[in-house]
């Protein structure tokens, strides 16, 4: 039994007893001659609940069951009796369900709750039947989100910062599409503006050895870029300024792209789109306006545009925002904003329910324009988008890049600790929590690393699967009931939490919670290894004990495996 099933089972117990109350109150009011129009009132004052409502929790004593629920401490004062109460008349019916080996009421109202041994195991076999699917609900269902994210401008290559923006993003994404949301993952391309052609000069300069132009891009890579371009172009230098600025930013900005693709794909983080800034200003031949220019008209349509000081103005401060926000100014230039509200709108008419943006530390100024944004747009900002910031990472011991000369770059932090270090180190914190990481300790190979802690665990399951194929342990046989030792009951217990987790992590956009679990379980999983033996010793003969066992060790490598998919992070067979 999941708890998902417990919790279904106790939401029909919970339901049912409201219906009666609600009939006997009826019964009542009937028999005391109330006045017609009020035999429904006892009806609709009394609560209305969901599955939701009958959360089912891990005890933080073990001794007090394998699961608690405080439904009878929530629901007792609308239906007008005291939680011990409440409790002891729902205990019957919850001990009555199968599987239950006993409940025990405890405190104020807390129902406590005791799975038989058998009932318990089972999660093993369920485990194992979902195999990859173990973890996924569809609590989501419906939710059609745009996630994005590192968004990183295409002038440089991706640092730490990004790192740790595409390492949460990714992760994130992973466990909505876990919980039954459809995710599209995109990237923001910002191509268009003064700092393009600040680095087509930069690139144009180093193609003539010339020192980097005021306001530039320093650093090796742009050599590498002018290379590259010249490569492409051999008279480049041949071309007036003004052509050769813009062949060296267009090649050189699409040089830049694919490395960052390039670096992304190496980290593990893939992204359906990749919007270009540009597509926001390009004019439609089909209706001779850019998108920008359609957002401002549909946003005067809606009554929040104005003039004033020769500018064109969105009035956002209806919205909650600090300040009205222009779109045009007075010489035709468009602002960021109104590449923002264009942007939004794009991803609002390709029917996302929800866009979430996650932004660095340095971008707190952007919540509220754009949480008016939705709105002005006839969205509901606490629904239809939500704006994560991100905190500022330093790693330890990491050093500056050469070829940037001032960055941290990401691929050097991919050749230095992995991979998989970084982006399980970087998703097991949230986003709002300042971050620093020690390198070193990420490259140990050692209990103290979370990420070898967790991937050791897994490997060691591995390990024990071919070495019970060698002594003649296989899954012929299982025998829940036989799982009695205390670290089994531990065991099992983490093994059913998985869907809630991925659940709770999903709908509170916090992929540290998968992390976080995967080292409890971890945990457990080497304190039944040091334990419980699926081995037979010496000449002793091959019982159902051992087969069974031998099930409950793969299904804690499924779970893991499972968990470090969502994390992006690989789960391998040895370490």
């Amino acid at each position: 039994m999941t708890p998902e099933d417990l919790s279904s089972a106790l939401f029909d117990i919970v339901t049912a007893n409201i219906e009666r109350r609600a009939i006997e109150k009826q019964r009542v009011d009937a028999a005391a001659e109330a006045p017609a129009e009020n035999t429904e009132a006892p009806l609709t004052a009394l609560p209305t609940i969901t599955v939701a409502d009958v959360l089912v929790e891990r005890p933080r004593n073990r001794d007090h069951g394998d699961w608690t629920t405080n439904i009878a401490m929530k629901l007792a004062k609308s239906l007008g009796t005291n939680p011990r109460a409440l409790a002891a008349e729902l205990a019957p019916a919850i001990e009555a369900i199968d599987g239950i080996a006993k409940v025990d009421i405890a405190g104020p109202g807390f129902i406590n709750i005791t799975f038989e041994t058998a009932a318990a195991g089972e999660i093993v076999r369920t485990i194992l039947d979902q195999g990859d699917s173990y973890g996924h609900t569809n609590v989501l269902d419906g939710l059609s989100v745009n996630m994005e994210f590192v968004s990183a401008n295409p002038t440089g290559p991706l640092h730490l910062g990004h790192t740790r923006w595409a390492a949460l993003g990714d992760a994130i994404a992973r466990v909505l599409s876990a919980s039954g949301a459809e995710v599209t993952t995109e990237y923001y391309i910002n191509d268009a503006g003064n700092q393009m052609d600040n680095f087509g000069a930069s690139v144009l300069a180093a193609a003539k050895g010339q020192p980097t132009p005021e306001g530039g891009y320093p650093g090796e890579y742009i050599q590498e870029l002018a290379a590259k371009v010249l490569a492409q172009v051999p008279d480049l230098l041949e071309l007036p300024d003004a052509d050769a600025i813009a062949v060296a930013r267009d090649l050189g900005y699409l040089q830049q792209l694919e490395e960052i693709k390039r670096s992304l794909d190496n980290f593990n983080v893939h992204f359906d789109v990749f919007f270009s800034e540009r597509t926001l200003h390009e004019t439609d031949p089909a209706t001779g306006t850019s998108l920008i220019e359609q957002a401002a008209v549909r946003l005067a349509q809606q009554g929040h545009v104005y003039e004033k000081d020769d500018a064109v103005w969105v009035r956002t401060t209806d919205f909650g925002d600090d300040k009205d926000r222009v779109l045009t100014r007075g010489n035709g230039i468009v602002t960021y904003f109104a590449a923002d509200a264009a942007y939004y709108l794009n991803k609002r008419d390709r029917g996302f329910t929800e866009k979430i943006y996650l932004l660095g530390a340095d971008h707190h100024g952007y919540v509220g324009r754009l949480k008016a944004l939705a709105a002005a747009a006839g969205d509901d900002p606490d629904v239809n988008i939500k704006i994560l910031i991100g905190q500022l990472v330093n790693l330890n011991g990491a050093k500056l890049s050469k070829r940037a000369g001032n960055i941290i770059e990401l691929d050097d932090l991919l050749g230095w600790v992995g991979a998989d270090a970084l982006r399980y180190s970087l998703a097991r914190f949230p986003a709002d929590s300042p971050l620093s990481l020690d390198g070193e300790k990420l490259r140990e190979r050692t209990n103290d690393n979370p990420v070898f802690y967790v991937q050791y665990a897994h490997s060691r399951t591995r390990s024990v699967a071919k070495n019970a194929a060698a002594a003649g342990v296989d899954r012929s046989a299982f025998e829940p009931s036989l799982l009695t030792h205390e670290t089994e009951t531990e065991l099992l217990g983490s093994l059913q939490e998985l869907p809630r987790i991925v659940s709770q992590a999903a709908e509170l956009r916090e992929p540290h919670r998968v992390a976080r679990y995967l080292e409890e379980v971890a945990g457990h999983y080497h304190r039944w290894y040091a334990s419980c033996r699926v081995l037979p010793l010496g000449d002793e003969p091959v019982t159902d004990l051992h087969r069974t066992r031998l099930w409950l060790n793969d299904a804690t490598g499924q779970v893991i495996r499972n968990g470090l998919s969502l994390l992006g992070v690989s789960a391998p067979d040895r370490m």
